[in-house]
């Protein structure tokens, strides 16, 4: 199951720089490619804001 970025999130780069999969890209907010994500959570355990959490 991959992980999902929110409207919550602010885009400040903090994920970006510890996705290990490269999974996450730039915008207003960020998103996660889903075939890219290896699960980990490490994005969502970096998020300051806790925009970050599995998907459903």
């Amino acid at each position: 199951m991959a992980y999902k970025i929110s409207d919550d999130c602010v885009a400040c780069g903090t994920c970006l720089s510890e996705c290990p999969a490269g999974a996450i890209s730039e915008g207003d907010i960020y998103k996660i490619d889903p075939a890219v994500c290896v699960d980990c959570g490490t994005c969502a355990d970096a998020c300051p804001m806790g925009a970050i959490s599995p998907a459903e």
